[in-house]
């Protein structure tokens, strides 16, 4: 079996909340670009592509190197899924791969060396698929219920303990995705099989859908990154 890595990033060109986000100013790149940069510079991926119905975004991936691969319109909307985008995919590249990673540009708030970690993570572990993930330990969560009635979901509100005694929650950060392809194949889906997630610190599960958002995570970007990306 082959033990090539692919970065498959999905950009497509629509966008309500910020219009053409993927192709606009993020510290001094295109959005895209970072995702991109991050996935070159990572010793275990093998190949880079950019998954768009963009003629512009494909340009400015290829410029810096990732592979285009044109996605059809009808899975290009906005109630299209990710995995439709990603087996597409797949049916272009073929699945001679050992692992997929599906990386979105609206989460750029990566390590250099978070790629790194988590495939070695996934081998060593034994996984199918998994994800990156955030703590959330002060973080106590509320729900309506059907009847309108607000019920605590993480933690009992009537037995409140020391936080060091309560059990963690993690959250998908949106950062990275990875899996084998025959998983996405099997199951019309991201998750399959053994399910692990490789954990990040908390300030990298900010993503971008917002203009809020935008610059909150290119604060972030800066602060924690800046030393890294911008030396």
């Amino acid at each position: 079996m082959s033990n090539k890595v692919a970065a498959i990033i999905l950009a497509r060109g629509g966008s309500k909340g910020i219009p053409k986000k993927n192709i606009k100013d993020f510290c001094g790149k295109p959005l895209v670009a970072w995702s991109i940069i991050q996935s070159k510079n990572t010793p275990e991926i093998d190949e880079v592509y950019v998954s768009s119905d963009s003629d512009e975004i494909l340009k400015i991936g290829k410029k810096y190197g990732a592979t285009p691969i044109k996605r059809p319109d009808e899975i290009s909307g906005d109630k299209a899924k990710s995995e439709e985008a990603v087996l597409h995919a797949l049916e272009v590249l073929g699945n001679d791969y050992e692992i997929i990673l599906m990386l979105e540009p609206t989460a750029p708030l990566r390590r250099p060396d978070d790629f790194s970690k988590a495939i070695q993570q996934f081998r060593k572990e034994g996984w199918d698929s998994g994800f990156s993930g955030g703590e959330l330990a002060d973080f106590l969560i509320w729900k309506y219920n059907k009847d309108g009635v607000l019920e605590s979901i993480n933690y009992d509100y009537k037995r409140q303990g020391p936080r060091q005694e309560r059990q963690p929650d993690y959250v998908e950060n949106g950062a990275i995705y990875f899996f084998k392809p025959e998983i996405m194949q099997k199951y019309k889906n991201r998750f399959g099989g053994k399910i692990g997630m490789y954990l990040m610190d908390f300030w990298q599960s900010f993503e971008i859908d917002s203009p809020d958002d935008w610059k909150l995570v290119e604060l972030l970007f800066k602060h924690y990154l800046g030393d890294y990306y911008f030396k």
